[in-house]
């Protein structure tokens, strides 16, 4: 599941940022674990300079501590970060769901449909990969129509976290069902334009989200302390 080679569709900076904070999130790297630049270089075959890149932002994201003299260590994801980024989620998209609801057309209820559609295809067919896109572009889609780009810009800041959450969590067949018919929920609340429904049935999403990704984060052996 975790990505670790060079795939061609971002910066090559961007890409060897995901692949570490990857790897620092699930634990491949051990916490205080030192990142050698030249060695995760040569093994990515890439130059150092997009390896420095992916240091000096996984550093700002507090994912990497930065020692002088020393270098590079890796601060680990815990199980408490999972928490706290799904509870500021679930209340920044608390106002992102109202916003949509109260903007929301009858064009973008009708393309909101189709994508739960689509969810549902690849729901049924196991489609994993591309219900993980299907399932973050429906999200991305409400955002869209709070019609603010601050609210879009706080959720999009830790997307990259709960894109590893929700892959973890989509690839367990079991939970598949759960997750499309709590988003069907979701959808027909904004389709009805119920502001508290929208906004309930979107907090018991996140809060089945944060459960099972807690859940998987074990599984994994890569929570914290």
């Amino acid at each position: 599941m975790q990505q670790n080679v060079i795939t061609g569709e971002s910066s090559l900076a961007e890409e060897v940022t995901e692949i570490l904070r990857t790897r620092i999130i699930t634990g491949e790297y051990e916490m205080g674990e030192k990142l050698i630049e030249n060695k995760i270089a040569n093994e990515l075959k890439v130059s150092r300079t997009p390896v420095r890149d992916a240091f000096k932002q996984l550093t700002k994201e507090g994912l990497i501590n930065y020692i002088p003299n020393k270098g590079c260590f890796a601060k680990g994801f815990t199980q408490k970060d999972m928490a706290d980024v799904y509870a500021v989620r679930k209340a920044v998209e608390e106002l992102a769901i109202t916003r949509a609801v109260e903007n929301a057309t009858d064009e973008n209820i009708s393309a909101l449909k189709e994508q739960l559609d689509l969810m549902s295809f690849y729901t049924q067919h196991g489609f994993y990969e591309k219900l993980l896109q299907a399932n973050e572009d429906f999200h991305n889609m409400i955002y869209q129509m709070t019609s603010s780009r601050f609210i879009v810009q706080v959720l999009r800041a830790y997307q990259d976290y709960v894109h590893l959450a929700r892959k973890t969590t989509l690839s367990k067949e079991e939970n598949l069902p759960e997750i499309y018919e709590e988003h069907v929920r979701i959808f027909e609340a904004i389709r009805d334009r119920d502001i508290e429904r929208a906004k309930a049935e979107s907090a018991s999403h996140l809060d089945g989200s944060a459960r099972r990704a807690m859940e998987r984060w074990k599984e994994m052996g890569a929570a914290g302390k």
